[in-house]
């Protein structure tokens, strides 16, 4: 009969080894008192290290064995179909069991794992060292953050100097063109110049088609911006991320590094200054296999960089619209309002990653944030106000004047219900018009301030308002003292007796 040895752990094994080298006891005795066989006492005592377990054959498969080849056979068809119509773990199983399999599904899936395990190779890679000044590689990645109270999903660019592995890394809402743009400018300047050559996954907002062949069709508007900063642009093999790896690193080590708590912030802005601290604070990190740290080795990359052009490229885009009857103008089926004094039919709109500015010829006559939803009204109140003024049997349901209603400090509401109570024919809502006019030149806070303070001297009326902000922006001189510690110089005034002769000489000559 063949005893299998019992599974014990090392310091067992240990334990029995002790007992019988050192302490002289039989195996009977060891093994009665560890509470282990002979067999297992046996193996401990011929050998420190536990044997490891070899399958001598394989298990038997009853059921599985007559199909393991019919398997084998679909499993190599699948390499020769194309990627996205091979076979399945499930249409495998449902091909077999027409064919006389009456076993389970999963123990199709295990066997098709183990197979595929066994027949994958590790992929490997040649290692690369770059030159400084000569590249860099730039990517997108997706992270988490809280932004006004929610979270949402930001989309982070990412440069990276291939030489000094100095990172920049910056938020957008989108991976569109403009920010796409923005985010190399603001890393040439982060970098203090343009690396040589820079590499890239095939970007729409690069790449318009990639061509038979392997060459690429790029889109006319990053061809002019590689014009401006003169550096050449290298485009990975398609499904081949690991040719800029540096990069791809970098966007995993930034979301865990850079993103991690969920930042916290009110806006893009405040993010987008957490991200650029991230990036210097980088600097002093020393990457493995490494002399020296990042901001160490960038020093030497620098002077090697491309200088920078006299004038940034303009991240935007243009686009011709048309004053609508409320006010507005539209892109990307948002609406943004316009001043109503300057309601000129004809406008141009240029598009930031951030912000959305309307020009009338050279003027921009409204600047707003750029929303990434669909179908928003976008309305800066204070562009109706002068229509208000005209018509203000309308403020009660300006859908502009509502939205700042519920934001605005409460104090306004009891200026307004006390205007409302001194005058009739809509003259209290034009006084509180005109109040509302000053957040125009004045800030927010500060007009909220002398509102305040006009109810309680009791001037309620928009001149009032206008007196008490003045005398906040202008807060009057302390008087200096009229005490001195000698005489006045005007004390010996009156006690010195005049001099007439001048009076008889003019005298004298008429």
């Amino acid at each position: 009969m063949v005893v299998e040895e019992e599974m014990i752990k090392v310091d067992q094994r240990e334990k029995i080894r002790r007992a019988y080298f050192l302490e002289h006891k039989s195996m009977r005795r060891i093994a009665r008192e560890l509470n282990h066989s002979r067999e297992t006492v046996k193996q401990a005592i011929e050998s420190a290290e536990p044997k490891t377990y070899t399958l001598k054959r394989p298990r038997d498969a009853p059921v599985l064995g007559p199909y393991k080849a019919r398997i084998n056979e679909l499993l190599a068809e699948n390499e020769r179909l194309p990627r996205k119509q091979r076979y399945t773990g499930h249409r495998i199983y449902e091909v077999i069991k027409q064919e006389g399999y009456t076993g389970s599904e999963s123990g199709i899936r295990r066997y098709i794992g183990l197979q595929r395990r066994d027949r994958k190779k590790r992929p490997v890679y040649i290692p690369l060292e770059f030159d400084a000044g000569t590249d860099a590689q730039v990517d997108w990645g997706e992270a988490q953050a809280i932004i006004a109270g929610e979270q949402v999903t930001v989309q982070l660019f990412l440069m990276r100097l291939c030489y000094s592995r100095k990172l920049f890394v910056r938020a957008y809402p989108a991976q569109k063109q403009e920010a796409f743009f923005e985010g190399h400018v603001l890393a040439f300047h982060h970098f203090g110049g343009i690396p040589r050559r820079i590499s890239y996954d095939n970007l729409k907002t690069a790449v318009q088609h990639i061509l038979a062949g392997g060459g690429r069709q790029e889109q006319r508007a990053f061809v002019a911006f590689r014009s401006h900063y003169l550096f050449e642009s290298h485009y990975c093999t398609p499904g081949q991320g690991h040719e800029k790896g540096r990069v791809e690193k970098g966007v995993g080590f930034s979301r865990r590094n850079f993103m991690v708590p969920l930042p916290k912030v009110d806006s893009f802005e405040e993010l987008n200054e957490h991200l650029l601290a991230a990036c210097l604070a980088d600097d002093q990190r020393r990457v493995d296999r490494q002399p020296t740290t990042i901001g160490e080795a960038w020093k030497k990359e620098r002077p090697h960089l491309l200088p920078l052009p006299e004038r940034d490229f303009e991240c935007y885009i243009t686009k011709s619209v048309v004053l609508n009857p409320y006010c507005q103008v539209e892109f990307d089926t948002n609406r943004y309002s316009v001043p109503a004094k300057q309601a000129y039919r004809n406008l141009v709109l240029k598009a930031y990653p951030l912000r959305i500015d309307v020009l009338h010829l050279d003027d921009t006559i409204a600047t707003h944030p750029r929303c990434y939803g669909q179908e928003q009204d976008i309305f800066d109140p204070l562009h109706y106000l002068p229509l208000l003024e005209q018509r203000p049997g309308a403020f009660a349901h300006a859908k502009p004047i509502r939205r700042w209603r519920k934001e605005w400090p409460p104090v306004y509401e009891r200026l307004l219900e006390r205007l409302q109570g001194q005058a009739q024919n809509g003259h209290g809502i034009r006084e509180f018009i005109r109040v509302l006019e000053l957040h125009q030149e004045h800030p927010a806070e500060l007009v909220a301030q002398a509102v305040e303070q006009a109810l309680e001297y009791g001037c309620v009326h928009a001149d009032g308002v206008l007196l008490c902000l003045r005398q906040l922006l202008e807060p009057e001189k302390a008087v200096s003292s009229l005490t001195w510690a000698e005489p006045p110089p005007w004390a010996d005034v009156g006690e010195v007796s005049p001099d007439l002769a001048c009076y008889d000489r003019l005298l004298e000559r008429m």
